[in-house]
């Protein structure tokens, strides 16, 4: 009977060990970026760019945030997967020890240029949002009482970008709005978001970052909106838009090797989130996915000519959709993204880490 009550025991305190929750295998995560990761900044501005309201968060534990999908975006997945309790807050609302784990800086409609996506309304574009970074920076010092001690905190933390998908939907490719697509060809386009990109990236790195990955542009061309608007058939990709982004994302590849190779105290990686996705859409049944070219909520063609309606009912099967509306991945393709961002399963979907292994280096 002792020994039978031993083992019991023995077997409780195993059981409390692996429900103690380990810290998170980084100290701080900060956001930068748009709309696909967006957790509830653009709420407050004036922007038709705005998610909160419902069926967005349909699947969400705490309904519609301003979240632009039915559940969890990317972010969401890799804040998971770090190890963090809750999910990281938004620059609007973080008050206090909130920045202490890290600040969503991501704002909809964003861009690299400062033009891109006005005709939405409010929107925070790469370069306010860096601002918004450094000023979180001196609010660090003050809460560690010490700038070194600031500084080694932040040194630890990982930092992802994902920025320029609005500026090829809501700018180059929309000349009722934009004159950069007779401006400039694509290799010109994709050189002028580069070198303002870079200056970001320098700032961030000036004011203690060291651990960034860069997240690409996905096959935007693929989105049920361009479909909707570009494709004969609705299911072929625009390649027109598509082979604007590659060449965009060749030469993230390219800065990433710039600074791996110029900044040793900093570690740089590129995450291939077209690669992730065009194996999404090619390997449907792989997923569990049985429709790829049009959103679960939507309006028209390929439920493609807008985002969700306010009120509007969604599909019922979402996690067979890869597209939630006419721009953005559910949660179900998110959680792809997210977890093969974290932790490749291909050697094509970082280069030339996963954050994982960044948040280990």
């Amino acid at each position: 009977m002792v020994k039978m009550c031993l083992m019991v025991m023995m077997i409780m305190v195993a059981m409390t060990m692996n429900m103690v929750t380990s810290d998170p295998i980084a100290p701080c995560y900060f956001i930068f970026g748009d709309s696909l990761v967006d957790n509830g900044n653009n709420n407050q501005l004036n922007s038709l760019a705005r998610a909160n309201y419902f069926p967005y968060g349909i699947d969400f534990s705490q309904g519609p945030t301003g979240r632009f999908s039915n559940g969890l975006t990317t972010v969401d997945v890799i804040t998971e997967l770090l190890g963090f309790d809750n999910y990281i807050t938004p620059y609007a609302g973080a008050r206090g020890e909130d920045i202490v784990r890290g600040v969503n800086y991501a704002s909809a409609a964003a861009g690299i240029r400062e033009e891109t996506g006005r005709q939405l309304g409010g929107r925070i574009a790469f370069a306010g949002q860096v601002a918004n970074h450094v000023n979180t920076v001196s609010q660090l010092a003050n809460i560690f009482g010490d700038q070194n001690q600031a500084t080694s905190h932040l040194s630890k933390c990982i930092y992802s970008i994902g920025l320029g998908s609005n500026d090829y939907l809501n700018n180059y490719f929309m000349p009722t709005f934009y004159n950069t697509g007779s401006q400039f060809t694509p290799d010109s386009f994709a050189d002028d978001l580069i070198a303002r990109y870079t200056e970001q990236l320098r700032i961030l790195y000036t004011n203690g970052a060291r651990k960034f990955a860069l997240i690409g542009v996905g096959a935007i061309g693929c989105s049920p909106n361009e479909l909707a608007q570009n494709s004969r058939d609705g299911r072929t990709c625009d390649e027109r838009i598509n082979s604007a982004n590659r060449i965009f994302n060749s030469k993230l590849i390219t800065i990433v090797d710039h600074f791996n190779q110029n900044t040793p105290d900093a570690k740089f990686t590129y995450i291939n989130a077209y690669g992730i996705f065009q194996d999404i859409v090619t390997n449907p049944a792989r997923y569990g996915f049985r429709v790829t070219n049009a959103g679960c909520c939507g309006v028209g063609r390929n439920n493609g000519q807008i985002t969700c309606l306010p009120g509007q009912a969604p599909c019922l099967n979402r996690n067979e959709y890869v597209f939630w509306d006419a721009f953005h991945p559910g949660e179900a393709a998110n959680i792809v993204i997210g977890r093969r961002s974290f932790k490749k399963e291909a050697a094509s979907d970082v280069h030339p880490y996963d954050i994982q292994q960044l948040a280990n280096l």
